[in-house]
C-alpha cells in the first residue's frame, strides 16, 4: 500500500484528468495509520497536491482537501513549519473556504508546538496572513484564524510578535476595516487578555482594550452592546476584574444603567448592563457589588416586573446567580417587600408563562431556595423556607402539576425544585404531609426521557442522601427510595407474559 501511495503521488502531476487517481489515492491513505503515513510520506514532495488546488473543479478542490488533511495531519508541526510555510501561505489567500481552513487548522497544530512556533516567528509571513483571514467573510474563516492566533499568544515570543511588531499595525489596520472587522480583533484581544495578567498587559500596551471601553460610551447602541459582551467576558478573569476596577468600568456602567431610563434604545444594551454585574456579583461579592451599586440591584428588581419578556427572562437568571451563594441570599433577603413581589411574579410565570419563561422561572427558584448541607443554620433554613411559602398557597401542588404536564423541560425543571428542597427539614416534611407526594418520588411511569429519569434520580438521591432520612421520612418510605436509588434511574420492571391454551 505505501508502495502504491508514492507512484501515485509521483504519477499525479501528470494526469490530464486527475479524478480518478485521486480518488484512489484518497482511499489508499485512508486505509493505513496515521503512524505508517508518517514515513511513507515525510520525504515525498507535495507540490502536485497544492498546485492542484487551483482548479475550478469543486470535486478536484474537495479531493486535494482531504488527501491534503490526512498527510499534513502525519506531518509533525515542525516539520510542516520548516517545508511547508510557503505553501500554507499560499493556502491562506486560496478563494477556497475549504483550503483556507486546511491551512489555518495546521497552522493551529504548529501554534501549539514550541519548536514549531520559533521556526515560524523567524519570518511573519505566515502570522500576517493568519491576520487578514480575520477580514473573510465566511466566519468560519474568522473563527478559525482567531483560535489560531490565540495560541500563539500562549508564548511569550508569539505575544511579542503581535504586540511588539510590525503585525501590531497589521491587526490594527484590519481593526480599521469596519465594524464587523474591529468587533472580530475585540474578541482575539480579550480571549488572549483572559489568559494571564502578562498577557492583558500586552493588550493593554496596545491600546485596544481602551478603545474598547472608550465604545461603551459610544452614540453607536448596537457596538454599545456589542462591547458590553466583550467587557463581561474580560470580567471572567481575576486579572481581568482588576483591569477593569482600575479603568474605571465598573462606575462607567453603573453610569449606563442609571441613564437607561431616559434612553428609548436601552433595552437593546440593558440585558448586557445587567448581565456584566451579576458576572461581578458572582465572581467577586454579591453584598459589595448591590452596595456599591445600587442602580444594578434596582434594575434587576424593576426588569423582573417588565411585561418585556427580554427584560424579565434576564432579571430571572441575574436573580437566580444572585441567590445561587449564601451570601446572595443575604443580600436579597435585606430587600424585604422588593423580593416578595418579585417571587410572586415568579410564580404567576411559572404556572402561566411561556414554556422557555416558566423553565427559567422554575431554574431560578430552585438556585434561590438551594442549601447545601454545610449552610444550613437555622436562618437559613427559615428563609428559604419562607420563600418557598411565599410562592403561593400550595406550593407543592403547584410544582407538582407542572411537572405533570406534556413538556419534558418543565417536567425536569419542577423535579430540579423538588430536589433543591429534599435535603432540607422543613422540605422533607412538606414532602411527607402532601398526599401521595412519595408515591410521586418513586412512581417510575412519570416522565419518558433520559433528562426526567435522570431529574427524578437526583431528587431521590437528594432525599437518602439527607441527614437522618429514614428518621425523617419514615423507615418504609427510605427503604422504597434505597430500593429506587440501588435499581438505577433506568430500572423497567419485567413482566412476564403468560400464554393461555389454544390462544393464536
Amino acid at each position: 500500500m505505501a508502495a502504491s501511495i508514492e507512484s501515485l503521488l509521483e504519477e499525479i502531476s501528470s494526469i490530464e484528468d486527475p479524478i480518478e487517481e485521486l480518488q484512489n489515492l484518497k482511499t489508499a491513505l485512508l486505509s493505513i495509520p496515521l503512524s505508517t503515513l508518517r514515513n511513507v510520506v515525510s520525504g515525498q514532495r507535495l507540490d502536485a497536491i497544492f498546485s492542484l488546488l487551483y482548479t475550478n473543479e469543486r470535486e478536484q478542490t474537495e479531493l486535494c482537501v482531504a488527501i491534503l488533511s490526512r498527510i499534513l495531519l502525519a506531518l509533525s508541526p515542525l516539520h510542516l513549519a520548516q517545508n511547508l510555510p510557503s505553501e500554507l501561505v499560499a493556502g491562506l489567500v486560496h478563494p477556497d473556504k475549504t483550503v483556507k481552513i486546511l491551512a489555518l487548522t495546521q497552522i493551529s497544530r504548529m501554534m501549539e508546538h514550541p519548536e514549531a512556533v520559533t521556526e515560524i516567528l523567524k519570518n511573519h509571513d505566515v502570522v500576517r496572513e493568519v491576520i487578514h483571514c480575520i477580514k473573510s467573510e465566511e466566519i468560519s474563516v474568522a473563527k478559525e484564524a482567531i483560535g489560531s492566533l490565540s495560541k500563539l499568544s500562549h508564548s511569550k515570543a508569539g505575544l511579542d510578535a503581535l504586540f511588539r511588531s510590525d503585525l501590531l499595525n497589521e491587526i490594527k489596520r484590519v481593526m480599521a476595516a469596519g465594524d464587523i472587522l474591529r468587533y472580530r480583533v475585540y474578541e482575539l484581544v480579550v480571549g488572549i487578555s483572559s489568559g494571564s495578567a502578562i498577557s492583558l498587559g500586552y493588550c493593554a500596551n496596545s491600546n485596544i482594550l481602551s478603545q474598547l471601553l472608550d465604545e461603551l460610551t459610544g452614540n453607536d447602541i448596537l457596538i454599545r452592546a456589542t462591547a458590553i459582551e466583550m467587557v463581561t467576558t474580560l470580567a471572567h478573569s481575576k486579572h481581568g476584574r482588576q483591569y477593569l476596577a482600575q479603568q474605571g468600568a465598573m462606575d462607567k456602567i453603573s453610569n449606563l444603567i442609571r441613564g437607561a431610563e431616559t434612553d428609548s434604545f436601552s433595552t437593546l444594551y440593558l440585558p448586557g448592563l445587567v448581565k456584566f454585574f451579576g458576572t461581578l456579583a458572582i465572581m467577586e461579592s454579591p453584598q459589595q457589588i448591590c452596595e456599591h451599586y445600587p442602580a444594578f440591584q434596582n434594575k434587576v428588581f424593576e426588569m423582573a416586573l417588565d411585561p418585556d419578556p427580554v427584560m424579565t427572562g434576564v432579571a430571572l437568571d441575574t436573580l437566580g446567580l444572585l441567590g445561587s451563594n449564601v451570601e446572595g441570599k443575604q443580600v436579597l433577603h435585606k430587600t424585604g417587600g422588593k423580593f416578595k413581589a418579585v417571587l410572586f411574579r415568579m410564580s404567576q410565570l411559572a404556572s402561566t408563562g411561556a414554556t422557555e419563561m416558566r423553565v427559567r422561572c422554575l431554574e431560578a427558584i430552585a438556585q434561590l431556595i438551594s442549601l447545601q448541607a454545610e449552610q444550613q443554620t437555622e436562618d437559613l433554613l427559615a428563609l428559604t423556607e419562607s420563600w418557598f411559602l411565599l410562592l403561593t398557597d400550595h406550593p407543592m401542588e403547584m410544582i407538582r402539576n407542572i411537572s405533570t404536564q406534556p413538556f419534558p423541560e418543565l417536567h425536569c425543571a419542577a423535579l430540579n425544585i423538588f430536589a433543591a428542597i429534599a435535603p432540607q427539614p422543613w422540605g422533607q416534611r412538606l414532602m411527607i404531609t402532601t398526599p401521595g407526594f412519595m408515591e410521586f418520588v418513586v412512581d417510575r411511569s412519570s416522565g419518558k426521557t433520559k433528562e426526567a429519569k435522570d431529574a427524578k434520580f437526583e431528587l431521590v438521591g437528594a432525599l437518602v442522601s439527607s441527614a437522618r432520612p429514614a428518621d425523617m421520612l419514615g423507615s418504609q418510605n427510605y427503604l422504597r427510595l434505597k430500593t429506587y436509588l440501588r435499581e438505577g434511574p433506568y430500572y423497567v420492571l419485567a413482566v412476564a407474559t403468560v400464554a393461555t391454551e389454544g390462544a393464536d
